[in-house]
């Protein structure tokens, strides 16, 4: 429950700060940039959301004091944050490859 709210208050976020004005358009460059708008702001979220949970992995790290419980939480956590993290500029790195694909197959 939590995840999806998460979820839906980056998709919330990422539609405001996208600009309405390529949505509204037939042109086929216009609404690639908003896409590329989209997954932009996406991305840097869940860069700025990764390196948050990093910082919280690290002082779960520094202060588990020897606990093996506390010790495995913080590991998992920053290794799932760095997972999130690389799936996320893979996900970047896919949607240029497409776009530049797609501007070679328009002929832009």
């Amino acid at each position: 429950m939590r995840k999806l709210l998460i979820f839906k208050s980056l998709l919330i976020t990422a539609l405001v700060t996208a600009s309405s004005v390529y949505a509204q358009s037939d042109d086929v460059a216009k609404v690639e940039n908003f896409m590329q708008n989209i997954i932009q702001t996406l991305v840097t979220l869940a860069g700025i959301l990764a390196a948050l949970f990093f910082v919280w992995g690290g002082v779960g790290y520094i202060t588990s004091s020897g606990n093996p419980e506390n010790l495995e939480k913080s590991k998992k956590t920053i290794f799932y944050s760095a997972l999130g993290l690389a799936i996320s500029i893979g996900a970047y790195v896919l949607s240029n490859v497409v776009a530049q694909l797609a501007q070679g197959a328009f002929g832009r």
